[in-house]
């Protein structure tokens, strides 16, 4: 039995290149049947709005940091050996410095195009960070998390934390005096670890600090295991977005089953590949003029010897600023001394941040009860309680972070620097309940415009008076898309608990944790600003005092229809 391969549909009389290129289509299509794949995925739809490129930020500088990385590894030598340094940097010659101070050096100065890569590794750390950050906050104020979304949410909180982690590695690898100051600090917190602190300290530095081991120790983590880890998530990441279909904004035609956007390829794809050229080019802009990290300022790093005037990477900064704020704190257990103050910032502050921050969407969802699918993006607006917890914690963070570099305003503003510390200190404890009060009070009052906007119309500044005197402005109404752009989310109702006893007199075995609930459904959304019922909107256009005039009622009409079919 034989069989005849067909010819390439659409190759006849073309171009010999396109016809090697049909010819290898086929081949791969005979054998891994991957046009169907193709078709089904190559039109698959993606929404358009400029909060959705944050991700994007944060995977193109990531694919430049590891391109970076690649030629960086290719001359930097992690060893922590002494050498007498002869190199181009005159300052720096006849000094006793370790491999790794040297081989930087060598890069800085040397290596053709080394001090730009350099720069280039170090800005796309900073973009790549600083874009996940952004991205995820994105994702928490939208409510973009809620199932089926939650695996994606902890992936982004696991990226954020190796992102991190691999930045510091990454920063402690040159072996300069900034970067040993680092990790002192890394070493203090250590240390702090009650009974066994002292036994992983030698155990990560190899003896007692500094060692000889740490530097060879850190660079297959930095180089290898964390960026592959990295790399894995991502992919993950990626997979379960493809998956699961992309979040979109409320409006006209946008619903939790659908997605409205441009096809895959060939616009998103071009798209996506102009602005990936775009975030190249604004980092290496920055690489080739701003400078970042002059390690050879700092000098080889001497554990006698600290640096003054300088503060860590912005992404570690509320870690130093939390350690600087906290008060000498110590308690001495059964001979054992228990140091607080670094304990509390060092370990305890990182966990109750991330624990909560990994779990929220499991804690709003037991809050709320809804278990639901979502594909529609919330308004910050619309959720003033979440909103306002996000402020709190960005409040927060930034408090630390300026703490961080409290000697650095000190020496700004001509101050002692114990004041600003003192004043840090009240602000952490106070700033982030009233951030969240006066977020959610803003958070409201554009909840009660929005609602007024659908009943009453836009102000339109026009003043009319009528036969009895009386002044009224007139308004013009909103089109059907402002409308349902104001109206698309639901109605959300505090949940109520059931009965303590049911109708034979046997309690309710579950009422307490009802009750629970409940208070924590009215703490987040008792004081929501319903969007208006049908009724309210037909009843306004009726009785309206004349503000919307006869013949402009029909995009109302079309937004109260919509209003009627979303109500709960």
């Amino acid at each position: 039995m034989s069989t005849t391969t067909p010819p390439t549909p659409g190759t006849n009389g073309a171009h010999p290149v396109v016809k090697s290129a049909g010819r290898v289509v086929d081949f791969v299509d005979q054998r891994i049947t991957a046009s169907n794949w193709l078709k089904r995925n190559m039109r698959k739809v993606f929404p358009d709005h400029w909060s959705f490129l944050l991700g994007e930020i944060a995977l193109y500088s990531f694919i430049l940091l590891l391109l970076s990385g690649v030629f960086l590894t290719l001359w930097f030598k992690p060893s922590m050996a002494h050498v007498y340094y002869d190199g181009a940097y005159v300052p720096m010659r006849g000094i006793l410095i370790s491999e790794a101070y040297a081989s930087t050096l060598d890069l800085s100065f040397e290596v053709r195009g080394g001090l730009l890569m350099r720069q280039v590794h170090h800005w796309s750390t900073l973009v790549f960070l600083a874009a996940m950050s952004v991205h995820m906050l994105r994702i928490f104020f939208t409510g973009a998390f809620r199932k089926p979304r939650e695996l994606n949410w902890l992936i982004g909180v696991l990226l954020l934390v190796l992102g991190v982690a691999n930045g510091f590695t990454g920063y402690s690898l040159p072996d300069d005096l900034l970067s040993g100051t680092g990790l002192r600090i890394i070493e203090g917190g250590v240390l702090a670890v009650p009974v066994v602190g002292t036994y992983l300290s030698y155990f990560i530095f190899g003896g007692e600090y500094p060692g000889e081991d740490i530097i060879s120790r850190l660079y297959p983590i930095h180089i290898l295991l964390v960026p592959g880890l990295i790399l894995a998530l991502v992919v993950a990441h990626l997979m379960m977005i493809w998956y699961q279909k992309h979040t979109h904004w409320g409006g006209a035609g946008k619903t939790d089953e659908n997605v409205v956007g441009y096809p895959f390829f060939p616009i998103y794809v071009a798209k996506a590949g102009g602005f990936n050229f775009i975030v190249f080019g604004f980092i290496f802009l920055m690489a080739a003029t701003i400078q970042v990290n002059p390690l050879w300022f700092w000098g080889p790093y001497d554990p006698s010897q600290v640096t003054a005037g300088t503060q860590p990477d912005w992404y570690v900064g509320f870690l130093d600023g939390a350690l600087r704020v906290m008060p000498p704190w110590e308690l001495d257990i059964f001979g054992y001394n228990l140091t607080l103050s670094v304990l509390i910032p060092a370990l305890v502050l990182p966990g109750l941040i991330l624990v909560p921050l990994a779990l929220y969407p499991w804690l709003e969802q037991k809050v709320t009860g809804d278990t639901r699918e979502h594909h529609v993006l919330d308004r910050p607006r619309n959720v003033p309680v979440r909103t306002g917890l996000g402020v709190a914690f960005i409040v927060f963070y930034i408090l630390l972070w300026i703490a961080g570099g409290n000697d650095f305003f000190a020496t700004v503003l001509n101050m002692p620097v114990n004041w600003i510390s003192r004043f840090l200190q009240f602000s952490i404890i106070l700033m982030p309940p009233l951030a969240f009060w006066i977020t959610k009070r803003i958070c409201l009052g554009l909840q009660r415009r929005d609602r007024d906007k659908v009943l009453h119309g836009r102000e339109t500044g026009t003043i009319m008076v009528s036969p009895s005197g009386e002044f009224t402005e007139r308004h013009a109404p909103l089109s059907v898309g402002e409308a349902y752009a104001l109206t698309a989310h639901e109605r959300r109702e505090p949940i109520e608990p059931g009965p303590a006893t049911d109708p034979n007199g046997i309690p309710n075995p579950a009422y307490k944790r009802e009750r629970r609930q409940a208070r924590l459904s009215r703490f987040y959304f008792g004081d929501v600003v319903q969007k208006p019922t049908r009724e309210e909107l037909e009843h306004t256009h009726h009785d309206g005092h004349g503000e919307i005039t006869e013949g402009d009622t029909r995009d109302q009409s079309a937004a109260g229809d919509h209003i009627a079919s979303g109500q709960q």
